[in-house]
């Protein structure tokens, strides 16, 4: 089966990508356990958006496996869902 990974809205990109960083950071994989030794509220303080010129320097996660990365997507799913119903039902 073809995975259809156009992004409809380019916008979101950097939003999901703050998201990804700092659920990592919640779940402990990401951020002060890694070297980061910073704050995990914001993935923005980590560095994982690089700079404001456009050009990304995310760092490797190479040391994760394919079960923290999925629990980290699994959490981005749900918490979009939740967003998503709390917008239909105001």
């Amino acid at each position: 089966m073809a995975r259809n990974n156009r992004v409809v809205i380019p916008e979101s990109r950097t939003m999901l990508k703050q998201m990804k960083y700092e659920i990592a950071a919640e779940f402990g994989l990401y951020g002060a356990n890694y070297g980061g030794g910073a704050d995990t509220e914001f993935a923005s303080e980590l560095g994982a958006l690089g700079d404001s010129s456009g050009s990304s320097h995310s760092p490797y996660l190479g040391h994760l496996s394919s079960r923290d990365n999925g629990s980290v997507g699994g959490e981005i799913t749900k918490r979009l869902v939740k967003q998503a119903e709390q917008a239909l039902f105001l």
